[in-house]
């Protein structure tokens, strides 16, 4: 067949062939390329051989090679075991490993095995029990007179680490001529990188660890670098879009703060400093404002509003949730109350007639701000001039629809607002084409929320000091991760917890339900009431996480809190304390493992978002961060976002420099990284077309 290449199906590979190909496609490798770049999770030291005529029991990492000359499974008993024989012309050691029937079919006699482990006894000789092995295929191409690092890799779809070991050692002499260099000599020497393709080589078959380190170091170097050049064509391409000069002045803050029964904290003026400086230019303000639960972030994106409004212009507000929307609407109302300022509210559960007249006053400019959810992406939704889109809790969003609101002409200002704080490497990744604004203080005279884990058996405890605080004119959430019953979890649901609180001591007070499957119109009735104080108690699935305000809830109880991450966690507890009285998270739990232990831990001795988004990002990793898989961030491979930030803002100004020095990767010397980039990121992304 023809000289392979990386986009070769794998099935031409050496020792793949079309049955193994189907396996291996069960691990995501399909190409050539795919399999260079299946990367081992781990090595074991494989210590030199040694003639098993020298063993003794007790000696600890031993290695021995010999011929498998019987083998013999023992399925019957309390510890079932396989067990093979080898000889290596020396001698002859028998080798254990308990629970073993999954070896039937790996090893069998005629093999040539190597093993490494302790050595134990059984009837005074020697024996390994349970060590590692690695089935030699090609006695040429191993060295077993030195010590050596062995691959251990992902296996999956019938393949073992071994199998896909020796398939992959086998190709890898194609790595030199295959794998591209993407930059040249002096552009490594500066940043201390050796070359891809050694790279490549080195990380599946190293010399030692500082040559593995030297690999990696590199090929994470590369993926933040692709995923940076993405984030730097977006917010290039964003920037030479013309936008609105919104000017401000003196005048028009003092209007504006005017409407605000209270001073803005410094961290408020900071922002809203960053934000009018941005609005002033003839280029889209893209900003990120991040803040704490309750540290004023409505109050920043409305002053932005109305800088817009002041300037004739019209504003788009977008929230992830109908319930999160409706209270933007309500609390905007509150403060523009007597004003002329004409603010709609658009969510999908609306009636028809109160939606059309709502579209046709946006197309009009009648209406100059308009409140909701995922509708306002609807192509029925036209403005007439609209400068200013707010787009709350960004993550709940997919990637596109950030932009879903950039029509033709001019490009409106953007502002995107989160209460999950953004560790520093996701705010160079997933909001990398953003500038960002942290409000990193809360609004004086807020209580103190305490967080308290306690047990199951608990609950009667906590039902009592619930009851105590109804009586006392308080309101509380009782949050569950389920709405109904799960046959696969045992896991209290939010619909049978309505159901027994409503008929126990605390139904007194009204108890209320509320969760995302319920029609809308019967969510927000549920809502208006405990907001109104007419319930005190409300039941619900994670749909309060956000936003949901309600200053006399100070009690939250968070059943099966183990279910939870660590930032849901936090955005959960940041819906009480919101007035000026204490307030007490309590998360009953049964954490099953030690991560789960200490992502509670986390959060009973710390309120900073930003310390429990960083202990998050760690524990679950990125993919993980905003509880769901995809929101933009590419699949690492190799790069660790919290490990490798420092390589992460190298490789960001690196990318930087390139998109500033050539936008479109049109240069001759930039068109193996563009067609790296398109390849990796740029369909998904739509950061750019072609080849």
């Amino acid at each position: 067949m023809a000289e392979l290449t990386l986009e070769t199906p794998v099935q031409y590979a050496k020792r793949a062939g079309p049955r193994r190909a189907e396996q291996l496609a069960a691990l995501g490798i399909e190409t050539v390329e795919d399999l260079l770049l299946h990367f081992p999770r781990r090595f074991d030291l494989r210590k030199q051989t040694q003639p098993i005529a020298t063993v003794e029991a007790g000696d600890d990492n031993v290695t021995v090679a010999g011929q498998v000359i019987d083998c013999k499974e023992h399925s019957y008993g309390s510890k079932p075991f396989f067990e093979c024989l080898l000889d290596d012309g020396s001698a002859e050691i028998a080798v254990k490993w308990f629970h073993g029937g999954y070896l039937r079919n790996q090893i069998r006699p005629g093999l040539l095995i190597a093993v490494s482990g302790k050595v134990g006894a059984f009837r005074d000789l020697p024996q390994f029990v349970n060590p590692s092995f690695q089935v030699i295929y090609d006695a040429s191409g191993v060295r077993l007179d030195r010590d050596e690092l062995l691959p251990v890799y992902p296996a999956g779809g019938g393949l073992t680490s071994g199998i896909v070991a020796s398939i992959i050692k086998a190709n890898l002499h194609n790595a030199q001529s295959l794998i591209p260099p993407w930059f040249d000599k002096a552009y490594l020497a500066q940043r201390g990188l050796i070359p891809r393709p050694d790279a490549v080589a080195a990380m599946h078959r190293p010399e030692d660890k500082e040559q593995w380190s030297r690999a990696r170091r590199r090929l994470a170097y590369d993926e933040c670098f692709l995923m940076q050049l993405g984030v730097a064509i977006v917010r290039t391409r964003e920037r030479h879009r013309p936008a609105h000069a919104l000017k401000f002045t003196e005048e028009i803050d003092r209007h504006i703060r005017a409407r605000f029964p209270f001073s803005l904290t410094n961290a408020q003026d900071r922002a809203v400093r960053e934000i009018t400086s941005d609005l002033r230019r003839t280029r889209p303000m893209n900003r990120l404002v991040q803040g704490d639960v309750g540290a004023g972030k409505t109050v920043v994106a409305l002053h932005a509003a109305l800088t817009a409004v002041a300037n004739h212009r019209q504003v788009a507000i977008m929230a992830p949730t109908e319930i999160l929307a409706t209270q933007h609407y309500r609390k905007i109302c509150q403060y523009l109350d007597g004003s002329q300022v004409n603010t709609r509210l658009l969510v999908g559960g609306q009636n028809a007639t109160t939606r059309n007249r709502t579209l046709a006053e946006l197309a009009t400019g009648e209406v100059h701000i308009v409140v909701g959810t995922h509708a306002l992406l609807s192509e029925t939704v036209k403005f007439r001039d609209l400068a200013l889109v707010v787009v709350d809790e960004q993550h709940k969003f997919g990637v596109q629809q950030r932009t879903g609101l950039r029509g033709k002409g001019y490009a409106p200002h953007y502002l995107v607002m989160t209460a999950t704080p953004i560790p520093r490497t996701l705010a160079l990744t997933v909001f990398g084409d953003l500038d960002v604004s942290t409000i990193d203080e809360l609004p004086p005279g807020r209580g103190k929320t305490e967080t308290k884990l306690v047990k199951e058996k608990d609950l009667p405890k906590i039902i009592d000091f619930t009851a105590k605080k109804l009586h006392e004119g308080q309101q509380a959430y009782f949050i569950y991760p389920l709405v109904t019953p799960s046959p696969e979890l045992e896991l209290t649901a939010a619909q049978d917890a309505y159901e027994e609180l409503s008929a126990g001591p605390l139904g007194e007070f009204g108890v209320g339900l509320v969760h995302g499957q319920m029609p809308a119109e019967r969510k927000e009735a549920v809502m208006t009431d405990f907001r109104d104080g007419r319930i005190k108690v409300l039941v619900a699935s994670v749909v309060v996480e956000v936003g949901v305000d309600v200053a006399a809830a100070n009690v939250m109880v968070i059943q099966h809190a183990e279910r939870f991450g660590l930032a849901q966690l936090h955005q959960l507890r940041g819906r009480i304390g919101r007035g000026r009285d204490d307030a007490t998270c309590i998360l009953v739990a049964s954490p099953g493992n030690p991560i789960a232990q200490r992502r509670l831990d986390v959060l009973t001795k710390t309120a900073d978002g930003f310390q429990i988004a960083e202990e998050d990002l760690r524990l679950r990793g990125p993919g993980e961060f905003f509880g769901t898989k995809q929101h933009g961030l590419p699949e690492l491979k190799v790069a660790d976002l919290i490990e490798d930030f420092e390589l992460l803002r190298l490789a960001r100004r690196d990318a930087f420099a390139m998109i500033e020095e050539d936008p479109d990767l049109a240069a001759p010397h930039h068109q193996q990284l563009r067609r790296e980039l398109i390849k990796t990121h740029g369909l998904r992304l739509g950061l750019l077309t072609g080849a």
